[in-house]
């Protein structure tokens, strides 16, 4: 027989209805981004209904590229009734981290693409121009 009210939910089940583990549960009840649950009298956590929402925009946000800090915050600002204005600035400021990310993600991929290119691909790997611009950037470093 069950004794907890229908709507709440063990901390296997919540993980099981938002779709991550245990673990995940924890450490997001430790960052502050779930509310501490109410315990059973034996103990167990027991979470309300609305955790399982909450894990769920919290994966979503971390899928558009969020950070848990930045998470935190929206969290906040959706509980404490904030401005719609925060928000746009956040995802405005995180679409500029993205846009600096591409920048830089498409450097790399032109200096490999010319290393690569460089390269014959046959014989040893002595004078790879692979390596020796890895070689030649460690040496740059010191």
């Amino acid at each position: 027989m069950n004794s907890t009210p229908a709507s709440t939910f063990t901390i296997g089940r919540l993980a099981k209805r938002a779709h991550v583990g245990i673990d995940t549960v924890r450490f997001y009840e430790r960052r502050g981004l779930l509310p501490e649950p109410t315990r059973s009298p034996s103990g167990y956590r027991l979470y309300q209904t609305d955790s399982i929402d909450r894990i769920r925009f919290i994966r979503r946000a971390k899928e558009l590229g969020f950070t848990l800090d930045e998470i935190e915050l929206l969290l906040k600002l959706q509980d404490q009734g904030g401005r719609k204005t925060e928000v746009r600035d956040l995802t405005r400021n995180k679409i500029s981290q993205i846009d600096a990310n591409i920048r830089d993600l498409q450097k790399i991929r032109s200096a490999l693409k010319d290393l690569s290119d460089r390269c014959t691909g046959t014989g040893s790997i002595d004078s790879c121009p692979i390596i020796d611009a890895m070689n030649t950037a460690e040496q740059h470093d010191n």
